[in-house]
C-alpha cells in the first residue's frame, strides 16, 4: 500500500468516526451535549429504565409507520424522512470502505451492520431511557444504510480499475518466451544477448 493510498485510507476511518459521533449525538442526545454524569445516574436505574421503555416503545412492525401515513404532520415527516437520512452516510462509507464489494460492502453485509447499529441505537435509548424503542426505526434505519448503497455502488464500479494491462508499454522488456537467445562463443565466457524466440550461435 503506498503512502498516498494509506493517507486516503485513514481520512475516510477518520471521517467515519467523527460520522457514528455525530450520529449517536443526534439520535442519543438529541443535539444535546453528551454527559457521562447522567448517562451513569440512568446506567444505575436501568432495569426501571427498560421496564418503562417496555411499556411505551413499539414492538409492532409498521405500526409507527402507518400512524405516521394517516396522521401526516411537518414533525412525523422530518421524523420519518430523518431515519432514512442519517443512515445513508452509513451505507456509502461501508461501500468506501470495502470497494471491492465483499464483506460490509456486500448488499447483505451493509443490511447487517445497519440493523445491527440501529439495534443498538434502539437498545440504548431503552437502557438509558433517553427515548423510545420502535421497531419501524429499525426499519427505516436499515433502509437508509441501504439506500446509501444502492445509490453509491455503481459509482464505485464506474470508477473502478479494469485490471486490464491495456497497451503494451514499448519500453517494457519482451517477454521471455519471445526473446531471442544469442551465444557468443568467441568471448570468455560467452556473452547471452538479443531479443526474440530463437537460440542462435556465434
Amino acid at each position: 500500500m503506498n503512502p498516498a493510498h494509506k493517507l486516503r485510507v485513514y481520512g475516510l476511518q477518520a471521517l467515519f468516526a467523527v460520522y457514528i459521533y455525530v450520529l449517536f449525538k443526534i439520535i442519543l442526545f438529541k443535539f444535546g451535549s453528551i454527559n457521562f454524569s447522567f448517562l451513569w445516574q440512568q446506567l444505575q436505574k436501568s432495569p426501571d429504565n427498560i421496564a418503562g421503555s417496555l411499556r411505551t416503545g413499539n414492538f409492532v412492525p409498521l405500526a409507527t409507520l402507518t400512524n405516521t401515513y394517516h396522521h401526516l404532520t411537518a414533525t412525523t415527516l422530518v421524523n420519518f424522512a430523518g431515519n432514512i437520512a442519517l443512515f445513508i452516510p452509513y451505507g456509502i462509507f461501508l461501500v468506501l470502505l470495502s470497494p471491492n464489494g465483499k464483506g460490509g460492502g456486500s448488499f447483505t453485509g451493509v443490511l447487517l451492520r445497519s440493523l445491527a447499529l440501529s439495534a443498538v441505537l434502539e437498545c440504548s435509548q431503552a437502557v438509558f431511557y433517553i427515548g423510545t424503542f420502535d421497531v419501524d426505526d429499525l426499519i427505516l434505519n436499515t433502509f437508509g444504510g441501504l439506500l446509501g448503497y444502492i445509490l453509491f455502488r455503481p459509482v464505485i464500479k464506474a470508477f473502478k480499475p479494469s485490471g486490464k494491462s491495456g497497451a503494451a508499454n514499448k519500453d517494457d522488456p519482451a517477454p521471455a518466451d519471445n526473446r531471442r537467445i544469442i551465444y557468443d562463443t568467441k568471448s570468455n565466457p560467452p556473452v547471452i544477448t538479443g531479443k526474440g524466440s530463437s537460440v542462435t550461435k556465434r
